[in-house]
């Protein structure tokens, strides 16, 4: 096995947990100069060693579990929901909201708080927007650390909303085809866009639950996860859906499919660590492999009974041993 991979395998009594529990000693709104306004919240200490927190979907929204894979003692942790999701303003809307923006988003809250370079932690897509910005910021970052490895290929959204993870999970298929007649099911993310532009909110709403579903039912070892509401069960499930489709019908608005790999030697100087589940069936290993084998000097990790969840047992003990040795950066 490579030098910087493992198979962790570590008995349950020997995995670490997440830290206690701590509320946010400070949070606003940003303004970004358009129509958006960014919630972000800081948690930990505030002499500490800053990082920021970058939640996934794209859709997503920032939650209390994510300031606890961080000893708080320790670490000066940023969060923010991005454009359109969670607390910021206006909710749902695809207005000026590509990954560029996001970038820029990320930028500007460095600046607004007064740091100099952070430890970039994301998960799912959460990974694809803290290597995209490593790419572009790199002097602004002094580690990262992933999970679910997403680099937003063609092969990876045609694998899990067009043929593939259908295989598996085929009762939980036939529930994210309901929405879409037959003759629309050749192209399934231009169906549901469709259906998520809609100026009727009823449409919007029976296909955003359809499309939330489908990743709550796939995403753990452990069966059918629910994910936090925001605001109420229907305005998040759309925000979701509605940015994430958005998103992912541009193909994640990167220059060329592949951008990530081709752009990683610009970051390969960087520490890195990355904690990926050996039966993620969302971002399936392949692409957490092929990041491992362009960027061979980062920590990889493999858990052998997880899937896509940051919440599993084993990717908990991964990404707290991750963060515990990336104080030392």
């Amino acid at each position: 096995m490579d030098r910087h991979a493992s198979a962790a395998a570590m008995s349950p009594v020997g995995r670490r947990g997440l830290y206690r529990e701590v509320e946010p000693f400070s949070f606003g709104w940003m303004p970004t100069g358009g129509p958006h306004e960014i919630y972000y919240e800081e948690c930990g200490n505030p002499r500490g060693k800053p990082c920021v927190i970058l939640h996934g979907g794209p859709g997503g929204a920032v939650n209390p579990t994510m300031r606890r894979f961080f000893d708080p003692t320790k670490w000066r942790m940023a969060l923010f929901d991005q454009r359109g999701c969670g607390r910021s303003r206006p909710n749902a809307s695809l207005d000026d909201n590509t990954t560029w923006s996001l970038i820029a988003d990320i930028e500007r809250l460095r600046e607004h708080l007064g740091v100099e370079k952070w430890t970039v932690f994301g998960g799912s897509w959460g990974s694809t927007l803290a290597l995209a910005y490593a790419i572009t910021h790199p002097d602004r970052v002094d580690g990262l650390v992933l999970r679910g490895i997403f680099l937003l290929t063609q092969k990876e959204l045609d694998w899990f909303y067009q043929d593939g993870a259908s295989m598996l999970f085929p009762d939980a298929w036939e529930r994210f085809l309901a929405p879409i007649p037959p003759e629309e099911r050749g192209n399934l993310m231009t169906a549901y866009h469709h259906r998520l532009t809609s100026t009727d909110r009823r449409v919007q709403a029976r296909a955003a639950a359809a499309w939330s579903q489908w990743e709550g039912d796939t995403i753990s070892l452990r069966g059918p996860e629910a994910r936090p509401p925001k605001f109420n069960e229907e305005d998040f499930a759309i925000a979701f859906a509605r940015i994430e489709c958005h998103f992912f019908t541009h193909k994640g608005f990167f220059d060329e499919d592949g951008w990530i790999l081709k752009n990683i030697d610009k970051i390969r100087h960087i520490p890195g660590w990355i904690v990926q589940g050996r039966f993620d069936v969302v971002t399936p290993l392949e692409s957490a492999w092929r990041l491992h084998k362009a960027w061979p000097e980062a920590r990889f990790d493999i858990i052998w009974d997880a899937g896509h969840a940051s919440t599993e047992p084993g990717v908990i003990d991964g990404l707290v041993r991750a963060t515990d040795a990336a104080l030392s950066l």
